[in-house]
């Protein structure tokens, strides 16, 4: 192997990822827009600009790949480092990609096509991330903040998984001479079970004792809230319409990937929260 170059580093799979190639003594180069002058395993790397695409590159034979966030439509920002990955001769790239797709992002989808349609190429279709719980997102700063989940979703369930368990596949993936013997071209990702964000919000209060309400709201109202956050109006548009797409029941999924891959069950969204407890107890907290 030759080495293993994390596209979103620092971000909620890519650090963790990180860490677990290292400790595997797998050489990992980490992507960043700015990378420290005393960080010889970060390089420079930016979506809009190729020029930094094949020094990144360069020295590695796998890429974990994190799509431009924020946007969608980011086939445009993509193709271009892709088509120097395959002239580069990568011989894996492991996309984390979405099993929730947002409505009009059909690059999105363009994109898993395009990785999976080469040999070696995987896909992996995660659910949302039990982070999301967290802040600085806009759904995890208002419970922290608020002490309220606002949904437009009704009691449509999710199979909210946890980011660690994303960047543990992903390593699986990324390691040993041929990576995983039985690799497919693509997996659905879940956490062990679909719950609703009622579920999610007794979870919470029972194991932090901060009550978490829900509180339901229309589509229309959940983009303004988004915009607020600072989202750009298409992002938020179709991140507000996945509401009525969980409404509708189309996101209540499960699947054993993460136990096939990896030996491990994915962590529940209780065991999640026990782990991430003091993140709703401190600072500025809420009252019911």
């Amino acid at each position: 192997m030759t080495g293993v170059l994390v596209t979103g580093g620092t971000g909620k799979t890519g650090s963790t990822l990180t860490g677990l190639l290292r400790k595997r003594g797998v050489p990992v180069r980490v992507a960043s827009r700015f990378p420290p002058a005393d960080a010889p395993d970060v390089v420079r790397f930016d979506w809009s600009d190729p020029a930094s695409h094949p020094a990144a590159l360069r020295g590695t034979d796998q890429v974990y790949l994190v799509p431009p966030t924020d946007t969608t439509d980011p086939m445009p920002l993509v193709e271009p480092f892709l088509a120097e990955a395959e002239r580069l001769g990568v011989r894996r790239v492991v996309l984390l990609g979405s099993a929730i797709v947002l409505p009009g992002a059909t690059s999105a989808l363009e994109l898993a096509a395009h990785v999976r349609a080469r040999p070696g190429w995987v896909v992996l279709r995660a659910s949302g991330f039990m982070q999301n719980f967290l802040a600085p997102h806009p759904l995890g700063e208002r419970i922290r903040r608020g002490g309220e989940i606002r949904t437009a979703a009704g009691t449509g369930r999710v199979g909210w998984i946890d980011a660690r368990d994303i960047a543990a596949v992903a390593a699986t993936l990324l390691t040993g001479p041929d990576g995983h013997p039985d690799v497919q071209d693509d997996y659905l990702l879940t956490g062990p079970k679909a719950l609703n964000y009622q579920d999610a919000a007794q979870i919470i209060t029972a194991h932090t004792g901060q009550p978490v309400r829900v509180v339901p709201v229309g589509v229309a109202e959940q983009i303004d809230a988004y915009r607020a956050s600072g989202m750009p109006d298409d992002f938020a548009t179709a991140l507000a319409a996945v509401d009525a797409g969980i409404r509708t029941g189309q996101d209540d999924q499960v699947s054993t990937a993460v136990l096939d891959l990896t030996g491990r069950p994915p962590r529940t969204f209780a065991e999640f929260v026990q782990d991430h407890a003091s993140h709703w107890g401190s600072g500025d907290t809420f009252v019911a």
